[in-house]
């Protein structure tokens, strides 16, 4: 009982709260994210599946580089200012947007002069034109709903956010086995699918539901001032580093090895990046808390709140490590029988980068300093991209899980240090109180 009643007060907690609605929905989204794995891989051959998991890959990692660094911007300003009521809010919502919409507008049309070109010179896809333009386009869409989805969790809409989300995979799923009955199933479709009905369908609900204010946003000004270049600009490309470099792996697979191997790997890598979704929704709610930290007693309560709740993804993916061939079997079929022993070899590295994010969270909301970030993403993708690359011909798809945890240790090394620094430095409380006390004078 009494477990029980500390377990349940813990839950009460408004953080908790928003932690738990959304998991809950995180884990409904991976729901339907391993149906639609366990139906396209049971329809498409290897080959197939592979040039899909690199397309969906490019897609995946061009509308996390074209975050250009929005999301930290959202976190960092958006809540006090809905908290406070600011004027500027709509300003505020439509210049990040704005601005955000015309960079990627220009890198996408550059996607779509050269992919061709790329796609002969490194991807190796041999997708046609016509695949290449919706992967183009499926980028913009995911950074739109990327940004809206950043705005329902910075003003603390879980439940809206995650209905909005679900409602929408639910459309999708309809629309995969409307497809998959009339055999109209192929990688352009999925692609169409995935990357544009899904978010259409997203920003409707919205529309739907908050008309009035998305009207209010359409008339509100564009203000570049509001758009804050320096903080934001570092955040981005530190995890431009690291979000390129977890595709790198696979990348570099389309380059060295077999279509084949791709979609076994690409399998694998959707089971660990599935997990890894788990660790951003728990992030997004714990950011705003680590922003108020002033002390160093509110430091290692939310350094041990955070690292309580990170530990969960960390045993999903301990627990992925334990389970019996045989459950993959079951789900993917012997087809991809490797994925297994892959996705195994895969997970225990990821239990590294579970906890990093602690760090991350510290250092990029709590002192505000994300060029430590930066050095330690840097690092980071150079240690796997390297090790990929001399690895992958000598090991094939079981190289890349020696160079991800090599990547993530050094990481891991170069924010403890620097978070340990930082940590000296913060105040206790009773020298703040004494501080407070002599302003007052």
């Amino acid at each position: 009982m009494p477990i029980f009643g500390i377990v349940w007060r813990f839950i009460k907690k408004p953080t908790s709260k928003h932690v738990v609605i959304n998991t809950l929905g995180n884990y409904l989204n991976v729901f339907f994210t391993a149906f639609f794995v366990l139906l396209l891989v049971r329809i498409f051959t290897k080959s197939q599946y592979g040039v899909l998991s690199v397309l969906l890959g490019i897609a995946y990692v061009l509308a996390n580089i074209l975050d250009f660094g929005t999301t930290a911007t959202i976190y960092s300003y958006l809540p006090p200012m809905i908290e406070r009521k600011a004027p500027n809010i709509y300003r505020f919502i439509k210049t990040t947007f704005f601005y955000q919409s015309v960079f990627s507008g220009i890198v996408i049309v550059m996607l779509l002069v050269t992919f061709p070109t790329l796609d002969k010179a490194f991807f190796k896809t041999g997708a046609p034109l016509s695949e290449m333009y919706l992967t183009s386009l499926m980028v913009l869409f995911l950074i739109w709903q990327n940004f809206a989805l950043n705005i329902l969790f910075a003003a603390k809409k879980f439940i809206r956010a995650n209905l909005y989300l679900n409602v929408s995979n639910v459309i999708k799923t309809a629309a995969i086995l409307l497809l998959a009955a009339t055999r109209q199933v192929s990688v352009g479709s999925i692609l169409f699918v995935y990357g544009i009905l899904g978010p259409v369908i997203f920003f409707l609900l919205i529309f739907l539901e908050k008309k009035d204010l998305v009207f209010i946003l359409l008339k509100s000004d564009v203000k570049r001032e509001e758009f804050r270049f320096d903080y934001t600009f570092t955040y981005f490309v530190a995890s431009q580093f690291l979000n390129l470099g977890l595709r790198m792996d696979l990348f570099l697979l389309s380059y060295f090895r077999t279509k084949a191997e791709v979609g076994v790997y690409g399998l694998s890598q959707k089971i660990i990046l599935t997990i890894i979704t788990t660790i951003i929704s728990i992030t997004q709610v714990l950011s705003p808390n680590f922003s108020k930290i002033k002390t160093k007693e509110e430091t290692f309560h939310q350094l041990k709140t955070g690292l309580l709740y990170l530990l969960v993804p960390g045993l999903l993916f301990f627990l992925v490590f334990i389970t019996p061939n045989e459950v993959f079997y079951l789900f993917f079929t012997e087809k991809f029988a490797q994925t297994a022993a892959v996705t195994k070899a895969l997970s225990l590295p990821f239990i590294l980068f579970s906890l990093n994010n602690l760090l991350n969270l510290f250092l990029l909301y709590t002192v505000r300093k994300p060029m430590p970030i930066l050095v330690a993403n840097i690092a980071f993708f150079l240690v796997l991209t390297v090790g990929c690359y001399y690895l992958i011909p000598l090991k094939g798809v079981f190289g890349p899980p020696y160079a991800i945890f090599l990547a993530f240790l050094i990481q891991t090394l170069i924010l403890g240090v620097v978070s340990v620094r930082e940590y000296k430095k913060i105040p206790d409380q009773s020298r703040l109180n004494q501080y407070s006390t002599v302003n007052s004078r």
